[in-house]
């Protein structure tokens, strides 16, 4: 009894412990995302630059990522719902790597593969802006 509880205890603390397929392959493109905007800084032509919110800057606070579809979209239903393709998907050393452009303006955003953190910027002629956040799996 004793040997089937230390067993149960070992394989209990192995899964927990090491690497988890599911949460390796979260992060690859392979299921939508969830990603948080968390801070913000907004450059203007002349050089200035102010920290923000999402809510400072007019972004929305949440994305929603989903890979398969090429999509990058906002979380809002019905009319203020707004959906743009990504035009570029690229995996490179353990980073997806997303691309797009909408409305005269561009965008380009980071995520790490392993953690879900995010960079992405967005940037007109006039204005750029350089957003930190994370993501998690859908």
């Amino acid at each position: 009894m004793r040997q089937l509880q230390a067993l149960s205890l070992a394989v209990c603390l192995g899964l927990g412990m090491g690497p988890s397929p599911l949460l390796a392959a979260a992060y690859d493109g392979s299921v939508p995302l969830l990603c948080a905007v968390i801070e913000v800084f907004d450059c203007q032509v002349a050089g200035d630059c102010q920290r923000g919110t999402a809510d400072s800057v007019n972004l929305p606070q949440f994305l929603k990522i989903d890979v398969n579809a090429k999509t990058l979209s906002t979380t809002e239903e019905g009319e203020g719902k707004r959906v743009t393709p990504i035009k570029n998907f690229e995996r490179v050393e353990g980073h997806m790597i997303l691309q797009g452009a909408e409305g005269g303006r561009a965008w380009s955003m980071v995520i790490a593969t392993e953690t879900g953190k995010v960079s992405a910027s967005v940037s007109d002629n006039q204005v750029g802006f350089v957003v930190f956040g994370a993501c998690t799996p859908l």
